[in-house]
């Protein structure tokens, strides 16, 4: 866990200043200086664009850290990376083709409730193409061993970017349009970015020799395209859907509901990094040991950190949406929902590299077909009952669904949980913490409010969970960060 625990640090410190810097522009830059309507907009588009991305991918960010440690020469390395760097053009080509001689149907369609969306689906496109290709150069450094720069990349650069757009918007350096356009221009230069790192540590030797194995090459990363894109789907797929039965200004009201539920995934994105490339390592090994304690561990882990995020969100939400503006107050509900799931996919571990990286990435693919279609069956029926709070609690069925799914099957093939006695400790940790501070309020406005009861609860939460001595890895943080013990 050294190498997962160092850079897992690092890069959880990098996503929290990319959090932080979204936190600014998704709560009050966005709020003050862009309408409802285009702020849905950019949501609709971006999230979108996500979904869209694991298709114009091809699979390769999954494949590339799946199948590189299995490549012992240099000729067939070469090889196989010449064939991840332009797979993705097999699909992103035609794609583009049917895009443009469809465009008029497609528009038509998707701006049924909200005719602003028409205009706008060419950004959708360009944007999911350069986020594939980030997560291709990504992955590209991953195998390496180096996530850190990438990790920058993802979770700062284009917060930083939207941030000084938006600071331009507000002095009028620039119309919305010309926004959109730079939004558009802020993932095309992070993905340029991130091609000049990948290529700096590694840089390509194009080889077009034969690839062994190429045909379960070839059909990992068809099944995974869709095993990805259903995974990203379960995530995006409720601001898509909302588009298309309320007005788009209630699009933006979800997205800073979800995004403040969203911060509780930073632990887990930030390990994530670097348990992949580990992960498959020890399957493609055979270490069964190592992967059982790196199981056990990432859990355990992840559930400590994101349950002290969970408790910040959770006991300071009302004082929150006290300070933001008063028409976004309607998604407290959507917090709630939204962060239970989140807390539950950071209990998993590291079980989706586990199932990505082994011969049974193709179960994933079936469940998650079948999620996928109960999601967009929850978001038609739960949508036009409860709005945004119907489309938040579809998405926590589907996540609670699918992942005890994956947790059962993983039992059941590698004979491996990732819950231990220490995960009920802490289990038993947040429901006290819960029921001790959300009525706890101090008599003062509510950035000193939420300042005062997160350090409060910060103490007591930290301080029992090295008292517990629940994880090794926390404590011996807490012993060398802190400098608990000499």
């Amino acid at each position: 866990m050294g190498i997962v625990i160092n850079q897992s640090f690092k890069n959880t410190i990098t996503t929290y200043l990319g959090f932080g810097l979204g936190a600014i522009n998704t709560l009050f830059l966005y709020t003050e200086f862009m309408s409802d309507q285009y702020y849905g907009l950019v949501a609709y588009i971006l999230s979108t664009a996500n979904i869209m991305m694991p298709l114009m991918a091809f699979g390769v960010h999954n494949t590339m850290i799946k199948y590189y440690s299995t490549f012992k020469t240099k000729n067939s390395l070469n090889s196989f990376m010449t064939l991840m760097l332009f797979l993705p053009l097999a699909l992103t080509i035609p794609i583009g083709i049917i895009g443009y001689l469809s465009y008029d149907s497609i528009a038509s369609w998707l701006s049924q409730k909200n005719g602003i969306v028409e205009d706008y689906l060419w950004y959708i496109l360009i944007t999911a193409f350069a986020m594939a290709y980030f997560e291709v150069f990504f992955a590209w450094v991953k195998v390496q061993m180096k996530t850190v720069f990438g990790n920058f990349m993802k979770e700062v650069f284009h917060r930083v970017g939207v941030m000084i757009l938006l600071f331009a918007l507000y002095f009028e350096w620039i119309a919305v349009e010309q926004f959109l356009i730079g939004l558009v221009g802020v993932y095309i230069l992070r993905m340029i970015a991130m091609l000049v790192n990948a290529f700096y540590i590694r840089l390509p030797v194009f080889r077009f020799n034969k690839i062994d194995r190429l045909s379960s090459i070839l059909k990992y990363s068809s099944l995974i395209i869709i095993a990805g894109s259903i995974a990203t789907m379960i995530l995006d797929i409720d601001k898509f859907m909302l588009n298309n039965y309320i007005e788009i200004e209630k699009i933006a009201y979800y997205s800073v509901a979800t995004f403040i539920a969203t911060v509780i995934a930073v632990p887990q994105r930030a390990m994530h990094q670097i348990m992949m490339p580990l992960t498959a390592k020890f399957i493609n090994d055979n270490n069964r040991e190592e992967l059982n304690d790196l199981y056990e561990r990432s859990s355990l882990t992840l559930y400590i950190i994101s349950g002290f995020i969970f408790l910040l969100i959770v006991l300071n939400i009302n004082e929150l949406y006290n300070i933001i503006p008063e028409e976004f107050s309607g998604g407290i509900v959507v917090v709630f929902l939204i962060s239970i799931a989140k807390l539950y996919d950071n209990l998993l571990g590291n079980n989706n590299a586990i199932l990505f990286n082994s011969d049974y990435y193709r179960m994933v693919l079936v469940f998650g077909v079948i999620l996928a279609i109960c999601a967009i069956i929850l978001n038609v029926i739960l949508i036009p009952l409860y709005g945004i709070n119907g489309s938040a609690l579809a998405t926590l069925i589907a996540v609670v669904v699918y992942n005890t799914i994956k947790v059962v099957f993983v039992k059941m093939k590698f004979d491996m949980l990732p819950f231990t006695t220490q995960t009920l400790k802490i289990s038993g940790l947040l429901i006290l913490c819960v029921l001790t501070f959300y009525f706890w309020e101090f008599p003062f406005n509510a950035y000193i409010n939420i300042l005062l009861k997160s350090l409060l609860v910060g103490v007591v939460y930290g301080l029992l969970v090295y008292k517990l001595n629940v994880s090794e890895d926390i404590s011996e943080m807490f012993n060398k960060y802190l400098k608990l013990k000499k």
